[in-house]
């Protein structure tokens, strides 16, 4: 059940007009409410679970409402300004502030676990609706999965991931439709829901193809990279050529991660830029050019919204072809 959630502004930043700094980042950011809808001054949002354990008082779980309607003896806050500004801090009584070890379920968490809950049922829907239907022409949720799976091995797994794809082929399925989906959610604004814009969840994607990449790197891989075929000066006295592959060898998975993110918290802050303008005009000149405003922001933000859908697509495609390329690289028997 929804609960109203009241903004963490300050009032004197409400009576300044419109924050739009303040709108747009409510809106990209990671938080411990899942935020849907603004009336007023009041933030309608369903408040999640604080997991927290602090060196004082050990274990603490409780909603995130809490830290906005203090109640005596509770000591924890979240902190407004300095070095721990947005973060959950705990109160001492001696009135310094410790930041407590966070384990929280926050509004990026909640997207992942659904967007793998939804990948979940219908692949293992489509999976067994194909083995009760096999050797029948595919249709409804089979036909889509099968299509799915079709696309991910013939168009990424075999040209790329060379002669082990059978056995990388789960992961880039995953990798693909995972992104894919989160993509495809993050889109549906009420939800709010910015899961690949989230640098940490990138990180978390990009980490995975890197550990399965290096755990799959045969003696041609390694070898390449600790002693490259090039001519010795370009090894002795200074190992160039060695200190740049190995270089490589991080530089492919923090390309992969912020490519990404950068991708998709771009259209999601230029969608939240443009809404943000109507009520800045609305705020600053006048409610009339607000509403002459929201002509034109509408229409661009339904632009950037299939702009997005698109980029979407290419993202999960891209992501996942560049990692069956660094998973093909590993495994090649070299010449």
């Amino acid at each position: 059940m929804a609960t109203p959630f009241i903004s963490m502004a300050s009032e004197e930043e409400h009576s300044e007009g419109f924050n739009t700094v303040e709108y747009i980042f409510e809106h990209v950011n990671d938080s411990h409410e899942w935020h849907f809808i603004t009336i007023g001054e009041k933030h309608y949002s369903i408040p999640l679970p604080v997991i927290l354990r602090s060196e004082h008082s050990g274990w603490h779980i409780f909603l995130s409402n809490k830290l906005l309607h203090q109640e005596e003896g509770f000591h924890f806050k979240m902190a407004k300004g300095g070095t721990n500004d947005g973060k959950i801090v705990e109160v001492l009584n001696d009135g310094s502030e410790i930041v407590p070890f966070d384990i929280s379920l926050t509004k990026t968490i909640l997207g992942a676990l659904i967007v793998s809950l939804i990948m979940l049922i219908v692949l293992i829907k489509g999976a067994r609706k194909a083995k009760a239907n096999k050797g029948l022409a595919p249709k409804g949720l089979h036909n889509v999965v099968e299509m799915l799976v079709l696309f991910v091995r013939d168009e990424i797994a075999i040209p790329f991931a060379g002669k082990k794809y059978k056995k990388l082929l789960p992961y880039l399925l995953t990798l693909f439709t995972f992104v894919l989906l989160a993509n495809l959610i993050g889109l549906i604004l009420p939800l709010g829901l910015n899961v690949t814009g989230n640098i940490a969840v990138t990180l978390v994607l990009a980490s995975i193809t890197f550990l399965v990449t290096s755990f799959n790197g045969n003696k041609h891989y390694w070898a390449h990279i600790v002693n490259p075929p090039v001519p010795i000066y370009m090894k002795l006295p200074i190992p160039l050529m060695p200190i740049i592959e190995i270089a490589g060898i991080f530089i492919k998975p923090i390309v992969l991660m912020i490519r990404l993110f950068a991708n998709m918290l771009a259209g999601h802050m230029i969608i939240a830029v443009l809404v943000a303008l109507i009520f800045l005009m609305s705020s600053v000149l006048s409610p009339v050019v607000g509403a002459g405003t929201s002509i034109i922001s509408i229409a661009f933000s339904i632009f950037m919204l299939l702009l997005d859908l698109l980029v979407s697509f290419i993202q999960a495609y891209i992501f996942t072809l560049l990692s069956a390329m660094y998973f093909g690289m590993a495994t090649d028997d070299g010449h």
